[in-house]
């Protein structure tokens, strides 16, 4: 390819780290502020959360695109650039599936720590703060990190609306050249690479996570568990 072809696709490789990070930072948001929501005492709250996590979650993202794209802004008057139509559309609709994932880890911890908040006197905003997050949060890891590479694929969604995400600009060069095998290869081995390295930094701050709150076992597969030398009467080694 020539220098202006590489450039293009670099381009796209940037547009799509940035929709990528945008999107990830208000679906994260989303997550956690109607996961919580999913878990409040008052029934109107809890109602309200999950009737926008059923909208969500029973939507195309696609068509979720195309809806914020073309069919909102003229609803009220404005018109938003592709970016970040793209950002709002795929962080909704991805917060509606970390809402679940908040919810479900706030419920799985203990109960006992839930009343040993109240037995201290902890306000609900306390509990969650100091007792329920700090637990649930490392367990959230792993489902968001799935989920995250979800939304690193779906990014390619955008190229719908002209975006000149790495899809968009891997098209057309594939048009320019007449050459699919090589630029689809290419496009996909820049997706793997993506992903690999967001679940490296996943998993690593999955473990950071777990040691904070001390459930973090100590492994090095290169040191041999032995067992213990014991003594018998004679003190002869056994």
């Amino acid at each position: 390819m020539t220098s202006g072809l590489w450039e293009l696709v670099l381009d796209g490789v940037w547009v799509t780290v940035q929709l990528l990070v945008l999107s990830s930072l208000l679906a994260t948001a989303v997550s956690f502020v109607v996961g919580v929501a999913r878990t409040h005492r008052l029934w109107i709250v809890r109602f309200l959360a999950g009737f926008y996590t059923e909208v969500f979650r029973g939507t195309s993202a696609l068509v979720m695109i195309f809806w914020v794209f073309f069919v909102l802004p003229p609803a009220f008057g404005w018109q938003l650039v592709p970016l970040w139509a793209g950002t709002l559309a795929l962080g909704l609709t991805y917060g509606a599936y970390g809402s679940e994932i908040v919810r479900g880890a706030l419920a799985a911890v203990d109960p006992a720590q839930r009343e040993g908040g109240i037995a201290l006197s902890f306000t609900p905003w306390q509990r969650m703060k100091l007792i329920l997050l700090p637990q649930a949060v490392p367990e959230m890891i792993p489902p968001f990190s799935n989920l995250l590479i979800e939304l690193l694929k779906g990014t390619a969604l955008v190229s719908v609306m002209g975006m000149g995400d790495l899809a968009f600009s891997g098209n057309l060069v594939r048009l320019a050249l007449q050459e699919s095998a090589e630029i689809y290869t290419y496009i996909l081995l820049v997706y793997f690479v993506i992903a690999f390295l967001l679940t490296r930094i996943m998993r690593g701050l999955e473990k950071k996570l777990k040691a904070g709150v001390g459930k973090a076992a100590v492994r090095d597969p290169d040191v041999e568990l032995k067992r213990p030398e014991t003594t018998d009467v004679g003190g002869a080694v056994r």
